[in-house]
């Protein structure tokens, strides 16, 4: 397992990603990162805040994803690159902008693994209390990284597994939801306008409910960092973040539905914020809830070796663009021809998973995500309706300025919802960000590096 760094980051012949993915692949990344089973985790807190209307809080939150996935798509034509919203905002904006979407992205992809390691690790620990977590850890992160190493198609094929188990477990779920909603469980009939629309219903706490649940939209994005990875990648990877969101709104809504009819409120849990374990119990017993607790070890994991891979090509492009130190960032397995010393620097990363706080974690992540969503959509307009000159007519203005315009309002809904912990810590990262570019740049005195493609 060598890692020859002297393979020449700067090398005419240079080593570059390989072209292995295709369109199912791909959305069963997207799926996997998203986890679509975290619906159990936030229904209790969601069903509260709403009174009962948690399919409908999905629904606009899917609309909220969907205009910021048309961005994406139109983004990802345009620069088919691994480098995701920070190549989007350096090209499309300024290159200044661009490594402050980066840096800030950092924060959503970085911790992204070591929190899905936490939640492993919690729970690991309420299966088998008895053997030290950190085992356990770092077991996890070691499969990880070493799946990483070997090659994207290595990851993606786990994923596809995880996710179609997922699927069948979730339905699984629904169908004894159905069956107890049948026989006189919750509302007692399957045909109900109640989980999306009732005479108490109140839009302030549904739009509310749905800024907590974009966040189970994250991941949707990350595989536009899978570009250059992925063959025909300007049809292939828009229709894949397209359809990712689109796939996991409906489990969403369709799930939920039928959840809140078994669930009309939350009086049932003794434990709302953590509804889950609850729900497996309620539904299917104990033993069912003890091989669910089994199989979301599985599932976070396989989330987290998306985020890894998203990760360590984000990081492979900003060290080929120079802006982090292009021999180490920007290096290339030969064999593998995957960005190998990134991976295992993820991977250190995540074995703080032993000891970091979760709440920190998913804080910083928030924020990383929220700066990515909103300079997506900016640039659509930046680099088409206004660079381009596409706004010349009504479809012009439509798909590049009304579209994206909506996208970056309702991002703006959700940093309006973001926690005070997130923006603050959010904040510092920024500004430690500005001051590494400071020094990069010679206090701004040099333009920011960026890969020139015809030097390659």
């Amino acid at each position: 397992m060598s890692l020859n760094v002297t393979a020449g980051a700067n090398s005419n012949s240079r080593v570059e990603l390989r072209k292995s993915l295709t369109l199912i692949p791909v959305v069963m990344m997207g799926l996997a990162y998203m986890q679509p089973m975290t619906l159990f985790d936030t229904f209790g807190i969601v069903s509260g805040l709403t009174d009962g209307h948690v399919a409908t809080a999905y629904a606009f939150a899917l609309v909220a994803i969907l205009f910021t996935a048309l961005s994406y798509g139109k983004l990802v034509r345009r620069f088919p690159s691994a480098g995701s919203a920070y190549t989007y905002a350096q090209k499309s904006i300024h290159p200044v902008v661009g490594f402050m979407v980066g840096w800030s992205s950092l924060l959503d992809y970085l911790f992204m693994p070591m929190i899905n390691i936490l939640l492993a690790k919690i729970y690991f620990e309420a299966l088998v209390p008895s053997i030290p977590s950190w085992i356990f850890v770092v077991l996890l992160v070691g499969f990880m990284t070493i799946s990483n190493l070997r090659g994207i198609k290595t990851v993606a094929n786990f994923n596809s597994l995880i996710v179609a188990l997922q699927m069948i477990v979730m339905v699984v779920i629904t169908g004894l939801v159905i069956y107890g909603v049948a026989n006189g469980e919750g509302a007692g009939t399957l045909t109900s306008t109640r989980p999306f629309w009732s005479e108490h219903a109140n839009v302030v706490p549904m739009i509310t409910g749905a800024t907590i649940l974009c966040f189970s939209f994250l991941g949707f994005d990350g595989i536009s960092s899978l570009s250059e990875e992925t063959k025909d990648a300007g049809r292939v990877i828009p229709k894949a973040i397209f359809l990712t969101a689109l796939i996991g709104g409906a489990i969403f809504v369709v799930v939920s539905y039928f959840l809140q009819l078994y669930f009309p409120d939350i009086s049932r849990f003794k434990d709302p914020d953590a509804s889950q374990p609850e729900i497996m119990l309620f539904v299917a017993g104990k033993a069912f809830q003890f091989g669910i607790l089994i199989f979301s070890c599985v599932t976070v994991l396989a989330s987290g070796m998306a985020a890894h891979a998203g990760v360590s090509r984000l990081m492979y492009v900003m060290g080929r663009d120079g802006v982090f130190p292009e021999r180490f960032f920007g290096y290339i397995h030969p064999t593998w021809r995957t960005p190998a010393l990134n991976v295992v620097l993820v991977g250190i990363i995540a074995l703080f998973a032993v000891k970091f706080d979760l709440v920190t974690a998913t804080a910083l992540i928030n924020f990383g995500a929220l700066v990515a969503f909103t300079f997506v959509n900016l640039s659509v307009i930046s680099q088409f309706w206004i660079r381009e000159g596409r706004n010349k007519s009504f479809k012009d203005h439509f798909n590049y300025l009304v579209l994206p315009s909506c996208g970056a309002l309702t991002v703006g809904a959700l940093w309006i919802n973001l926690e005070e912990s997130s923006m603050i810590l959010g904040l510092i990262w920024a500004a430690i960000g500005l001051t590494y570019l400071a020094f990069v740049t010679r206090r701004f005195r040099n333009p920011v590096p960026q890969f020139n493609e015809d030097l390659a």
